[in-house]
């Protein structure tokens, strides 16, 4: 048995974090999130858990259950396409005014605030929302969103360190 005396560190907990990319990759925007969760997987080490989700509420939950922390990325309506919005969801609700891209009833934005009445809402929530511009069938980001996407994973990027180092 080690000595954690002898400046050996003390073994902390593995963080189960869950990054989790939204949407349909043949509806052009609406295609964002699974295309982020594609590259985030080829760019990070093994460890992170990287889901690609259609954004069915229920299915939503089940997938960060447990976790420690997750960040959820999807496209989103707006009026400037190609701005990102990052909300930390965990101790306020998403703004009633944030319209994410959905084709379900139960959505995104449901589904964190049922994981938070039910209890099941991780301790760190991150949303990530780009506004789009095109949600029309179709493939390929239209080039305000793929402009955005550099800066989007930048900022992902930044979170999972914040994340490695605590």
């Amino acid at each position: 048995m080690e000595d954690y005396r002898q400046g050996n560190e003390v073994p902390t907990r593995i963080r189960h974090v869950v990054l989790v990319g939204v949407g349909n990759e043949f509806g052009t925007d609406d295609a964002l999130g699974v295309l982020v969760a594609r590259e985030i997987r080829r760019r990070v080490p093994a460890g992170l858990k990287v889901v690609e989700a259609s954004g069915e509420g229920a299915s939503l939950i089940e997938t960060w259950k447990g976790a420690d922390e997750v960040i959820i990325v999807d496209a989103m309506a707006g009026p400037e396409p190609g701005e990102i919005h990052r909300i930390d969801a965990s101790s306020s609700g998403v703004p009633k005014g944030l319209s994410l891209f959905s084709s379900h009833a139960f959505g995104v934005a449901d589904a964190i605030e049922m994981a938070r009445h039910l209890h099941q809402l991780p301790p760190v929530t991150i949303l990530y929302g780009i506004e789009g511009e095109a949600f029309d069938p179709g493939v390929g980001l239209s080039d305000s969103v793929l402009k955005s996407m550099p800066r989007l994973l930048a900022m992902i990027e930044q979170d999972l360190c914040r994340i490695k180092s605590n």
